[in-house]
């Protein structure tokens, strides 16, 4: 077993728990919980699932890049000479990240206050917002995955 057969399955792990929650969470529980709950029962439970969903995607957040640079030095390439393929998959890395960091970081505390002050239109309002960012995000995530596997030649 070579280095690179162990890093290359933790990456694309690491790839497939936060793109795989993200459609989970956008295609599945989101429809769910809107048949299911009522506007506050709803609110509170996006604040539990954004809360542990959110500490794998920091894993993945970390994982990814190392893995991946991990790669590139295995094969003994550097950034300028990595695929063109690779350097579209490291901006959209970086695309993802800051849209996670911008849920993570602005909108996740002032949806969690919005719950604890029972305010349930602010929340409301904030978890709107969030589903919009959370569905870009899904976007740019599934581009990356296609490009990760077409692996095109530009």
């Amino acid at each position: 077993m070579t280095p690179f057969s162990l890093v290359y399955p933790l990456h694309v792990l690491a790839a497939l728990v936060w793109v795989g929650g993200m459609f989970f969470a956008w295609m599945v529980l989101r429809p769910a919980a809107v048949k299911a709950l009522d506007g506050p029962g709803r609110l509170t439970l996006w604040v539990e699932v954004f809360q542990g969903f959110f500490r794998w995607v920091w894993g993945a957040v970390i994982l990814l890049p190392v893995t991946g640079v991990g790669m590139l030095h295995l094969q003994q390439i550097g950034f300028d000479n990595a695929p063109r393929y690779v350097q579209v998959m490291m901006g959209l890395f970086v695309v993802m990240t800051a849209l996670f960091i911008r849920i993570q970081a602005l909108m996740l505390p002032e949806l969690r206050t919005a719950v604890e002050a029972k305010d349930w239109p602010a929340g409301a309002a904030v978890l709107g917002r969030i589903r919009r960012v959370v569905g870009i995000n899904l976007l740019v995530g599934i581009a990356l995955v296609a490009v990760a596997a077409a692996r095109p030649t530009f």
